[in-house]
């Protein structure tokens, strides 16, 4: 019989008594321990088995290690060790030598002089794919860095020169390919969607260069988001761990209790840079489509949709909206975006995208980055007291750079807050400045571009006074206007800008 199948089959079983052994063989042995207390027993007395009650929690406890040491035999196999090594270019002192003296000076003349210097780097990755004699491994982006000689290293000590098929540092994936005519163990991929907070997962890798290691633990959390201004991988959540997770575990495998993939070792969160029980993967469900991106195109496409997004406090709001609704509020638009092309306009909050509820930007930057570009997605909309559905033919997203050099076309390129009572106590703005402050202005954008800066207190558009967020962008949309006159007040003076589109 296939040893995959008995495992999963005991598995299920293993854990379904797991708890109840465990409860009985406890409790069982605080029962013995009261009884004893309470008599006096012959020192020749010699117990030569242990309690029925105390038996049965230890061999539940042998059931759980054999569970373990099984999905141990099956992962190990399938995560592999990746060495790189990095060729950059370096500034070395220039040397004076001694034995100039004899074959007189070189030609650097004690000036510093560029070399090359070779930079090694480890990690582990996970055999996912086989294509005839290619086989393909799952890694983290910033593993294979920018290498130039890629090595993998099977558990069993073989040994192959890897190219990089592909890279992605929005999710911090990368695939790297060898070529073998041997058989090859390929990693079983489960569901990450499935998982719960508690459940049993092993994490498996070449932490601190030790091959093959395997570190146990429960699922943490689910959801997590990568930390702002982090080079971590953005276009992702994270399955949060305390299985330890260290340098080297990168790329590895985080598997549930069947032995399946469930997510990629990415990262850690410690002030020492060592394991403190708070590790991070990618879940494999957004991997899949990311490995059949990179064998086909070498790269990842990303939906895009085409605005600038932030988040509304409970009285923005409920000054907007009457309630204190949750979504991404659209702080600006893109000129011939899909948004605008579908009827997106500043002002307007995100609630749900093809029936999915949207809580945040962040969560709806990961879902339109999900979404294939060419396809269409029904976007749920608050405008004032009104909700509206908006079909939108979702585009590809071009890089950062790309994005940053069409600012002029983002209108209006920046993000007004309402001043609240807390917000004009730590500002310290006399009562009478007005009510609406600007968060946040776009480089290159028209705000930008009309010297718009942070700090300035917005009071009139086009000569009508501003007192909430509703006046602002009823004003900002008026049809067929290509021109926003604006009055300000920037410390203690007042200014007249015109925005225009």
């Amino acid at each position: 019989m296939n040893p995959k199948t008995i495992f999963k089959s005991k598995a299920v079983q293993i854990v379904a008594v797991a708890v109840v052994g465990i409860t009985v063989g406890f409790f069982g042995g605080r029962v013995l321990t009261r009884s004893s207390s309470r008599s006096i027993v012959p020192e020749d007395l010699v117990y030569t088995q242990e309690p029925a009650e105390v038996g049965e929690g230890f061999q539940t406890m042998n059931n759980i290690q054999a569970a373990f040491r099984e999905v141990a035999r099956e992962v190990l196999p399938s995560v592999v060790e990746i060495d790189v090594v990095n060729v950059v270019k370096a500034q070395l002192p220039g040397i004076n030598s001694p034995f100039n003296f004899f074959f007189g000076p070189d030609s650097s003349n004690g000036q510093p002089q560029e070399q090359e210097l070779r930079q090694q780097a480890l990690g582990s990755g996970v055999l996912v794919k086989r294509a005839g004699q290619n086989v393909y491994v799952l890694t983290n982006n910033h593993v294979v860095g920018e290498a130039e000689e890629i090595t993998v290293t099977l558990a069993d000590g073989r040994s192959y020169t890897a190219d990089l098929v592909g890279k992605d540092p929005k999710k911090d994936l990368a695939l790297v390919m060898f070529a073998t005519g041997e058989s090859v163990p390929l990693a079983e991929l489960g569901d990450s969607n499935t998982l719960q907070v508690g459940d049993w997962v092993l994490a498996v890798g070449s932490p601190l260069g030790f091959h093959s290691t395997v570190t146990e633990g429960i699922v943490s959390a689910v959801g997590r988001e990568s930390l702002p201004g982090s080079a971590v991988g953005s276009f992702t959540d994270y399955i949060q761990t305390d299985a330890a997770i260290n340098q080297g575990n990168s790329g590895g495998a985080l598997v549930d209790i069947h032995g399946r993939v469930v997510g990629i070792n990415s990262w850690i969160a410690s002030p020492s840079g060592g394991n403190i029980g708070l590790g991070f993967a990618i879940p494999i469900n957004n991997a899949r489509s990311t490995i059949e991106d990179f064998i086909t195109k070498g790269k990842v496409s990303y939906g895009w949709l085409g605005i600038n997004m932030g988040t509304l406090s409970s009285q923005e709001a409920g000054a907007l909206y009457g309630d204190d609704i949750r979504g991404a509020f659209v702080s600006g638009v893109y000129e011939g975006s899909p948004a605008e092309k579908a009827g997106i306009i500043p002002g307007d909050t995100i609630t749900s995208v093809n029936g999915e509820q949207i809580t945040d930007p962040t969560q709806l930057l990961l879902v339109v980055g999900n979404i294939e570009p060419g396809s269409t997605a029904d976007f749920t909309i608050l405008r004032g007291h009104q909700q509206l559905v908006r079909q939108v033919n979702i585009t590809e997203r071009k890089d950062d750079q790309a994005l940053a050099d069409q600012a002029n076309q983002l209108w209006p390129g920046m993000s007004v807050v309402q001043i609240t009572p807390e917000l004009r106590s730590r500002l310290d703005l006399p009562r009478n400045t007005g009510s609406l402050i600007i968060g946040a202005v776009v480089k290159g954008s028209p705000a930008g571009v009309a010297g718009i800066q942070v700090g300035d207190i917005v009071r009139k558009a086009d000569d009508h006074r501003l007192a909430t967020l509703s006046d602002f962008y009823h004003a900002l949309n008026e049809p067929d206007s290509r021109e926003l006159m604006l009055e300000i007040t920037r410390q203690g003076k007042e200014y007249r800008v015109g925005l225009v589109r």
